[in-house]
């Protein structure tokens, strides 16, 4: 448990907590702790069996894709002031792209495979690639800040 209070910790991670705050407008979630809303993006290896190889993805894996990328959008525009939109285009199957765009250029760029198990061992490695996404975002706009402030 001490572990998963460190990554709490982590800027990127309260940035996603933050914006699943925002979207409890009838406030059913006030109650919860901040890990028992990120608790769905752990997907531990004992969940990942459990799921077929091949599969849709839900709604709410969907959903909890695009807020992981609205977090990295959000704390990329944070970090350099260059406002930051995200694109999904998703197949039913779970293939597809996302893309962060901040002016012309494209400051996140990620294929999408079998998002129906899109999911991380712990809230540890959630943070991490939502800091490895929002780092890479930042050295992109600060390489091409023309491009970005367009």
């Amino acid at each position: 448990m001490a572990q998963q209070g460190d990554a709490l910790d982590s800027p990127f991670l309260k940035e996603l907590v933050k914006i699943w705050r925002a979207q409890d407008t009838y406030e059913a979630w006030e109650a919860k702790s901040d890990f028992e809303l990120l608790e769905p993006y752990i997907l531990d290896k004992e969940k990942r069996r459990a799921l077929p190889i091949v599969g849709d993805p839900d709604p709410d894996t969907l959903w909890r894709l695009e807020l992981f990328f609205n977090a990295v959008a959000l704390s990329i525009e944070r970090a350099t002031g260059v406002m930051i939109q995200p694109m999904l285009k998703m197949h039913h199957e779970g293939f597809g792209r996302m893309v962060l765009i901040g002016g012309r250029l494209i400051a996140v760029n990620r294929q999408l495979r079998d998002m129906h198990r899109f999911g991380f061992d712990n809230l540890a490695k959630l943070a991490q690639e939502g800091d490895k996404y929002v780092r890479g975002g930042i050295d992109l706009i600060r390489k091409f800040p023309d491009v970005a402030n367009y």
